[in-house]
């Protein structure tokens, strides 16, 4: 019996998408819930599963295609059987037929997408999962022993040629790259745009960091890092500065009473914001677990759509790339966002000497529309003095 495999319905306000990427080929054995085919939008990536067991009979949008919701994208035997000969390396790493098995079939999408990332061969893996099932260590341990170079299936990675030569390549733009592009171009059309600089000595949040850090981790099972600091000083500050945290509708601006901080993360697809909500609510161990969990779903292509939507403010943090100074484009249809740098030991003046302390610059873009200079510049020292004085975010001060 042929079962159809159609695209599934894509978030709202998505209209149709591009077939990524292909698991499986033709003539191949397929599990149900197993993944065949990502399907990339704007903004998120979709993973569409088998419905049924059965052999993979034809695939009817390949790699590059543009598809909408309900049309058909493979068709798969049910009940069938491949005839692919087993190789003889599958074998060798297969005794009695049962590892090659869990090898091939019982790798959660996870997983596989790690393998397909690293071309790893699973077959010379031992699972140290329930049941000997393989686990993302067990392939990130593999990537060292086996040291066979990763796919580079996406067009933002870096493309390397021969010395001496003058090639080009011509890649398609991913469809999350476009957005980013079409935003970007958006915000410095629409917005008054500007920016506002300060730095920060961030010795006192050191201090607590390298105190408490261990004490953190056994508590909360979390690591506790400079980001969650820097989301509670923001939230304060925003409460002081309500424009900051309001937006443009037209003619009209909307003030929110509530604070959804975006997050500026890198993927492999390029940048993505994921949302805090509700972040004045969120102890410093639940903001950074939810930072830990966006980031690895980042790094996964896991990030669903709901959680990259809305945001009244976002925050994103150069320095983890090295960055010492810059000026960060604000996230439409929000009007501030602020840029973290690099903590650099800098000699600074104190009390009439001059001290080496580990500093760091911020910058805040705000759209100058509904955001004045006075409101932008003191949103920018609140920051400053709630980091340089850790106990005010406690006491609100």
């Amino acid at each position: 019996m042929s079962i159809e495999v159609k695209v599934p319905m894509l978030p709202e306000s998505v209209a149709d998408a591009t077939v990524a990427k292909w698991y499986k080929k033709p003539g191949d054995t397929v599990k149900r819930d197993e993944n065949l085919v990502d399907l990339e939008t704007d903004k998120v990536m979709l993973e569409v599963p088998a419905p049924e067991d059965g052999v993979l009979k034809e695939i009817t949008k390949p790699d590059g295609t543009t598809v909408k919701p309900d049309e058909l994208l493979a068709i798969i035997e049910h009940g069938a059987v491949a005839t692919v000969p087993v190789s003889a390396e599958t074998k060798a790493g297969a005794p009695n037929g049962e590892p090659a098995k869990a090898a091939s079939e019982d790798l959660s999408p996870s997983v596989r997408r790690l393998v397909a990332e690293h071309n790893v061969d699973v077959a010379q893996i031992k699972g140290s999962g329930k049941g000997g099932r393989i686990v993302k260590e067990d392939v990130l341990e593999a990537v060292k022993t086996q040291g066979k170079p990763a796919a580079q299936p996406e067009a933002s990675q870096p493309v390397t040629f021969a010395v001496g030569e003058r090639p080009e390549k011509r890649v398609p733009m991913s469809r999350l790259r476009a957005k980013i592009a079409e935003r970007l171009v958006e915000a410095q059309h629409n917005a008054a745009m500007l920016t506002t600089f300060n730095e920060i000595n961030m010795q006192p949040v050191i201090d607590i960091r390298n105190k408490y850090k261990e004490q953190f981790e056994k508590t909360y099972k979390v690591r506790l890092g400079f980001m969650s600091f820097f989301v509670k000083a923001v939230v304060e500050a925003l409460k002081r500065f309500p424009a900051v945290n309001a937006s443009i509708d037209g003619h009209d601006i909307v003030y929110h009473g509530y604070f959804d901080i975006g997050i500026a993360v890198s993927s492999p697809r390029g940048l993505v914001v994921p949302v805090l909500r509700n972040a004045d609510t969120l102890s410093m161990a639940e903001i950074e677990a939810a930072i830990t969990e966006y980031a690895n779903k980042a790094k996964e292509g896991k990030l669903t759509l709901e959680e990259m939507t809305g945001g009244t403010f976002t925050i994103t943090n150069g320095g983890v790339f090295g960055s010492l100074l810059s000026t960060p484009i604000i996230n439409p249809p929000q009007s501030g966002i602020l840029g973290m740098h690099n903590i650099v030991q800098r000699p600074v003046a104190e009390e009439g000497q001059v001290v080496i302390r580990p500093m760091m610059y911020v910058a805040l873009s705000y759209d100058h529309r509904i955001i004045d200079g006075r409101e932008s510049v003191s949103f920018l020292v609140t920051i400053k003095q709630l980091l340089e004085d850790p106990a005010r975010i406690l006491l609100e001060l």
